[in-house]
């Protein structure tokens, strides 16, 4: 019984290199791994380490006008490990980010300026609010979300994720961008043949 706790200790403590130390910078020149990145040496790190600059509003200039400017372990290690993240997202009027979800995180969106529709959906319900500057709402893990910019000008928000690295699967391009079959793809989908086709071409799937 003794040896049975012990390991089940040691799998608890193991599970991230942040859980056995205070901090865990990553060497994002080795490779990721499912406990997140090995640690960067403590003789090399530094305060700037602990400092992400650039959280400013991103480029919207393109056809869908939506910018998201991430914090995540990538871009900032000293997140490694931490199970927290952050992202700036800028949309200009009319800008849309498509259903999507995190497999691995739960969000929190904090509005900061303009008019956001935002929701999510589980298999019973769906929940959806129009939001204003000092309105959060939060994404539970592995639902589906949207956000719309559905005012007059342009919008934006911070994200928060309760991961360092939240990864994203877009209902569009996973349907969309593969190489399976058209005709597949509407009958499990239900949708018409040519929408489908039109779709793919779109998202640069093979038909």
């Amino acid at each position: 019984m003794k040896i049975i706790c012990a390991f089940f200790l040691f799998t608890i403590l193991s599970t991230s290199h942040a859980s056995v130390n205070d901090f865990c910078v990553a060497d994002t020149k080795a490779s990721d791994t499912p406990t997140g990145y090995p640690c960067k040496p403590v003789s090399e790190i530094t305060s700037d380490d602990f400092v992400f600059h650039g959280f400013v509003a991103g480029n919207t200039n393109s056809s869908n006008p939506v910018a998201l400017t991430p914090a995540f372990v990538t871009q900032f290690p000293a997140l490694n490990g931490l199970g927290v993240s952050a992202a700036r997202l800028d949309l200009a009027q009319g800008g849309i980010v498509p259903m999507h979800t995190h497999p691995g995180a739960t969000e929190l969106v904090i509005i900061l300026e303009g008019e956001i529709n935002a929701g999510f959906l589980t298999p019973t319900s769906a929940y959806s609010k129009t939001l204003k500057s000092g309105d959060l709402i939060v994404f539970p893990q592995g639902m589906l979300h949207f956000l719309v910019n559905s005012g007059k000008g342009k919008a934006s928000a911070f994200l928060t994720f309760s991961s360092a690295n939240p990864g994203a699967q877009l209902l569009d391009n996973l349907l969309f961008s593969n190489n399976l079959p058209s005709d597949l793809v509407a009958q499990t989908t239900f949708l018409d043949l040519a929408q489908v086709k039109k779709l793919k071409a779109r998202f640069g799937g093979r038909y």
